[in-house]
C-alpha cells in the first residue's frame, strides 16, 4: 500500500475515527435506473409534449412534492404518475400507466452490485481500520428505510461496514447528530460520497473531512456549485481512498 500522500491534495487528519460513505452512486449504481424510467416518460409523452418539456415537467413535481413524499422509488413513482396524467390530460391508456408504475415499483429491487473498485476497496478498509485500528466505518445514506436497507442487504457490502443509518435529508443537523451518536466529533468524520450537495458541503460546514467521487450522472435535485476547501478530498475513483487513508492505517 502506497506511504505517501502527494504534497498538492489535503491530508486527512490523524484524528479521524470514523468514515461514513454515501450509498447510492458512491456504493452501488441507482440514477441511471431512474433516468431509464424518466426516458420511457418521454417516449409516452411524445404525443403531448417533447422529451425537454417532460424531463423538465417531471422534475418540477419531484422538487414541489419533495418535501411531503422525501427521496426514494416510491416518492418518484408518485411524482412520475402524475406528470404522466397531468401532461397527457389524463389520455394515457390504462395498459400505459400500468407499465410506468410497473416501472417504478420494479425500482425498489434494482441491482445494488458494487460499483468497480468499491468491494475490494471496503475489504482493505474493513480490515485495516475497523479490525486492527478499532475504528468505525459506516454507512451514511438518505432514503427511504426499507428501500436503502434492502440495496444494502443485496449488495453484499453490509458485513464490512460496523452500522449503517438512513435519513430523510443529509443536512448540516443529520451531520451533527451522526457524530453525536456515534460519540466522535466533528473534525474525526471523513464523509465519502459523490454528491457535492449532501456528501460534501455539509460535512464541511460542520467541520469534517470530505472525500468527493463524482459520477458520471448526477441527479438534477444534487446539482450544486462546488468549491475547495482544504479539508476536501476529491478523486477520481473509489480505490483512491486507499492513497489518502495509508498513513492512518
Amino acid at each position: 500500500m502506497p506511504q505517501s500522500v502527494p504534497l498538492s491534495v489535503p491530508v486527512i487528519g490523524s484524528e479521524v475515527r470514523l468514515i461514513a460513505f454515501d450509498a447510492d452512486d458512491t456504493l452501488w449504481d441507482c440514477q441511471s435506473h431512474f433516468e431509464k424510467v424518466e426516458r420511457r416518460l418521454c417516449e409516452v409523452l411524445e404525443s403531448w409534449c417533447g422529451a425537454e418539456e417532460a424531463a423538465a415537467a417531471l422534475f418540477d413535481t419531484e422538487r414541489s412534492n419533495m418535501q411531503q413524499l422525501g427521496y426514494g422509488s416510491k416518492a418518484f413513482t408518485i411524482s412520475l404518475m402524475e406528470t404522466a396524467l397531468r401532461k397527457s390530460r389524463h389520455q394515457l391508456s390504462p395498459a400505459v400507466l400500468a407499465e410506468l408504475v410497473g416501472m417504478g415499483k420494479a425500482l425498489g429491487d434494482m441491482p445494488a452490485t458494487p460499483l468497480p473498485g468499491v468491494l475490494s476497496t471496503l475489504q482493505q478498509l474493513h480490515q485495516l481500520w475497523v479490525k486492527q485500528c478499532n475504528r468505525q466505518m459506516v454507512v451514511f445514506t438518505k432514503g427511504e428505510l426499507l428501500e436503502q436497507e434492502h440495496k444494502l442487504e443485496r449488495s453484499g457490502l453490509k458485513p464490512l461496514f460496523t452500522d449503517s443509518f438512513v435519513v430523510s435529508n443529509k443536512d448540516e443537523d443529520a451531520y451533527r447528530l451522526l457524530c453525536h451518536r456515534l460519540r466522535v466529533e466533528p473534525g474525526q468524520l471523513l464523509m465519502v460520497g459523490n454528491s457535492f450537495k449532501s456528501d460534501v458541503a455539509p460535512a464541511l460546514n460542520i467541520g469534517a473531512y470530505a472525500a468527493h467521487i463524482p459520477y458520471h450522472v448526477v441527479w438534477q435535485l444534487e446539482c450544486s456549485e462546488e468549491f475547495d476547501h482544504p479539508r476536501l478530498l476529491r478523486l477520481n475513483a473509489f480505490s483512491d481512498l486507499l492513497i489518502h487513508l495509508s498513513p492512518l492505517l
